[in-house]
């Protein structure tokens, strides 16, 4: 589910990166799904059914999102997001999956990034993410 912001900047008609369908894929990990270049820099549990992971390209300032389901199995409504409000741009990738969501990449060096993820009606997101001295906020809902 996208942030508040993230919804009011897709309205507004910014610029919105839309990844590429994910694929099954057993004992996958984050650097599968986004490049072995990315390095977990944050994640956040979505409950016991998976973690949705962000991760950072140095060589590159991109920071990327993936959720991965504790168990791949049958396919669930699964997904991932990732928005940086300083420059308007977002990403998400959300569909009926077996194992993960994503990748969903934007451009973060130097930017504070909201990100999250959700497996079946579990949700959860992160604001104000790597922020230095800023403390995130993390929530997490059932629907």
């Amino acid at each position: 589910m996208l942030s508040v912001a993230a919804v009011t900047a897709l309205a507004a008609g910014s610029t919105v990166v839309l990844s590429s369908p994910a694929s099954a894929a057993a004992n996958t990990t984050p650097q599968k799904v986004c490049g072995s270049s990315y390095k977990t820099v944050n994640s956040a549990p979505v409950g016991s059914l998976g973690t949705v992971y962000l991760t950072y390209n140095a060589s590159t300032g991109r920071n990327c999102v993936a959720t991965i389901r504790s168990t791949p199995g049958t396919a669930v409504d699964t997904g991932t997001w990732i928005y940086v409000a300083d420059t308007d741009q977002g990403a998400y990738d959300s569909g009926s999956y077996t194992s993960y969501a994503g990748p969903a990449t934007v451009y973060g060096k130097g930017h504070c990034v909201d990100w999250g993820g959700n497996i079946k009606n579990v949700y959860v997101s992160v604001y104000g993410s790597n922020c230095a001295a800023m403390k995130e906020k993390r929530v997490t809902s059932i629907r």
